[in-house]
């Protein structure tokens, strides 16, 4: 297989895949290497392909009729596998997570959590790693999907119940 035919494939793979697929995987189906499949989507991506890399691998994601919603938030490291489950606890998706970084402006870091079975899997690849509100003092937003307003009123009640939906100055 050709390299613009493999880029293809790959393209075709993630539109079709309802989850997330990991660069060792796609390698692995293409019989090349992870690295010849980092630089495929890189390529994919600088064409206009809209690929986003998650903690669990490349999606393409698709349009979504739920609500989409933010929320601030403020906890040390410790409060994020509490913060993360009281969302999805409420059947909502964390989509991303951004800071305001003094130099390089909002940083966006995509999750794609929407179970408790994703936030464990996420948070054993954080082992050793800071995340990203360690640039803020812990303040930092997550953008959810959220199936109704009632949803996000349960995730905001609930992290304000837990003091970590942040709403300013104390």
């Amino acid at each position: 297989m050709r390299a613009g035919e493999r880029r293809q494939a790959i393209l075709d793979y993630l539109r079709h895949s309802s989850r997330p697929v990991s660069a060792g995987f796609l390698a692995e189906r293409f019989s090349v290497s992870r690295q010849a499949v980092v630089g495929d989507v890189a390529l994919l991506r600088a064409s206009g392909a809209d690929i986003s890399a998650t903690p669990r691998g490349y999606v393409i994601l698709k349009p979504s009729q739920d609500l989409v919603r933010r929320v601030a938030c403020r906890h040390d490291a410790a409060g994020m596998e509490a913060e993360l489950c009281a969302v999805v606890d409420q059947g909502c998706s964390v989509l991303d997570v951004i800071v305001e970084h003094p130099v390089y402006g909002q940083l966006t870091g995509p999750l794609q959590l929407a179970s408790r079975y994703d936030v464990g899997q996420f948070l054993s690849r954080c082992a050793g790693a800071r995340p990203l509100s360690d640039l803020t003092g812990g303040i930092h937003l997550h953008t959810l999907s959220c199936p109704d307003e009632d949803a996000f009123c349960r995730v905001r009640e609930a992290l304000g119940a837990m003091g970590i939906l942040w709403e300013g100055e104390e």
